[in-house]
């Protein structure tokens, strides 16, 4: 057994050694057994020593944890003993707040309900006149009221006189127009700009008339007026604008929000010309640039006309014709062939004037059909807009009205507009057959004329 024992360990030990002499490198190689046995115990020993001094730095690491474990617990004991201190003495003040309210409700005795009420109506006061805009004027003047609300003493004398005073006060001012400087947000960077205030339901700079909001600070430092992102414009920068520019005793109009802000913040939802027109689409636009280029051309051709009408009455005048008008050129055209015989000569005037109409009539399609075209092009963004309006309300339901009202906009603006670009175009197509229609008469009733004249002549 032992014999068998043994050569198993040499079949292993030679196995590690073969091993050892293959996968060292050339420099390292052993050539016996015996350096080879020799290496191996020197590593051992190495490897030994290395373990003893891993050991005796964490038996060091031990004891200086062992050490801070004991600090540790010793300052958290400490902190508990004073928080156990500091409980009982915690606990002794609150049986002392809770002798001395009863105290104070056995002092107060019958009053304690009214000076109750007084701090709640003054917690309620004060809450009103922080809303208020009057306040911008005035930022100090709820800080008496929030120390008679928020004190658990009894008020004195003068903190109760300062809740109906501070009524009074704000009637006084409700029926003021006053004007004062004070910081705005986003004007001037912030800087003291005067502003004029209309009791508390409008305020709006002295210079430009610009409104601005007022938002009730939530702490100090920051500044409660801002100016309105969109102005409303109209009759009521124009009112704002005469109320800074009147004079003492002037009696003028006002602008007055009677939702004290919310009104005029509502301005912002409105849309102006350039938002109406983009809510329409790509139909709207298209009708736009059909109106606009519609408009400019009627506007020019009535201008032309105009100026024909003009040069034609005024060839009536002269013998002599001009090349330069209609009339002109028809009575040339009699001049070139004066010397045939009437028929020839009436054929000739004819021709003259049917070569003129179409000069004349230039541009006369094209007015009435984008007189027609422009509400066609509205209905469709109608149809095209009630789609969208429809697949909104299939995908998402009815249960939000902002869903739709893209859809509903395109429909009523493109209406809107093809109506808007319809009128003018056939009002300037009226207008523009007019003078043709004149001017046409009068080539007729000239042209009779001069075969009269000329027939008359050939046989007076």
């Amino acid at each position: 057994m032992n014999t068998t024992m043994k050569k198993i360990a040499k079949t292993a030990a030679f196995a590690f050694g073969t091993a050892m002499l293959i996968g060292a490198p050339v420099s390292a190689q052993v050539t016996s057994i015996d350096a080879l046995l020799q290496q191996v115990r020197a590593d051992s020993a190495k490897t030994q020593q290395e373990n003893a001094t891993r050991e005796a730095e964490f038996k060091a690491r031990r004891d200086t944890q062992a050490a801070k474990l004991r600090e540790a617990r010793a300052e958290m004991a400490g902190l508990e003993r004073q928080a156990a201190r500091v409980q009982r003495v915690f606990d002794a003040n609150e049986i002392r707040v809770s002798a001395l309210e009863g105290e104070l409700n056995t002092a107060q005795g019958e009053f304690r309900e009214v000076f109750g009420l007084a701090r709640s109506k003054a917690g309620e006061f004060k809450a009103t006149l922080d809303s208020s805009l009057i306040s911008s004027q005035y930022p100090a003047r709820t800080n008496v009221l929030g120390r008679v609300a928020e004190s658990k003493a009894l008020p004195n004398t003068d903190e109760l006189n300062s809740i109906w005073k501070s009524m009074l006060a704000e009637i006084k001012y409700q029926r003021q127009v006053a004007s004062y400087t004070v910081g705005v947000n986003n004007l001037g960077g912030g800087a003291e700009v005067e502003v004029t205030r209309i009791g508390p339901f409008a305020v709006f700079t002295t210079k430009g008339a610009n409104f601005l909001e007022y938002a009730a600070p939530k702490q100090e430092g920051i500044l409660a007026l801002t100016k309105l992102p969109k102005q409303p414009g109209g009759a009521v920068s124009k009112a704002a604008n005469a109320v800074t520019a009147a004079s003492a005793g002037e009696l003028v109009f006002a602008p007055v929000d009677p939702t004290r802000g919310s009104l005029l913040k509502s301005f912002e939802r409105v849309p102006d010309a350039r938002e109406r027109v983009a809510q329409g689409g790509t139909t709207g636009y298209i009708i736009v640039v059909l109106a606009v280029v519609g408009i400019i051309f009627g506007l020019l051709r009535i201008l032309t006309l105009a100026m024909t009408s003009a040069a034609v009455k005024a060839q009536k005048k002269r013998a002599k014709p001009s090349k330069r008008n209609p009339l002109g050129r028809v009575m040339m055209a009699y001049e070139s062939a004066k010397d045939k015989d009437e028929e020839v000569i009436e054929l000739k005037l004819d021709e003259a004037i049917l070569q003129e109409s179409p000069k004349l009539e230039l541009g006369l399609t094209f007015l009435k059909l984008g007189a027609g075209v422009a509400p066609l092009l509205g209905l469709l963004g109608t149809v095209t807009g009630m789609i969208k309006t429809f697949q909104a309300m299939m995908i998402y339901g009815t249960g939000d009205p902002q869903l739709m009202a893209g859809g509903i906009s395109e429909a009523l603006v493109t209406t809107m507009l093809g109506l808007i670009a319809a009128i003018p175009l056939l009002i300037l197509h009226s207008f523009c057959a007019s003078l043709v229609r004149g001017i046409q008469g009068t080539l007729e009733e000239q042209s009779a004329g001069i075969v009269a004249r000329h027939v008359e002549s050939r046989r007076g």
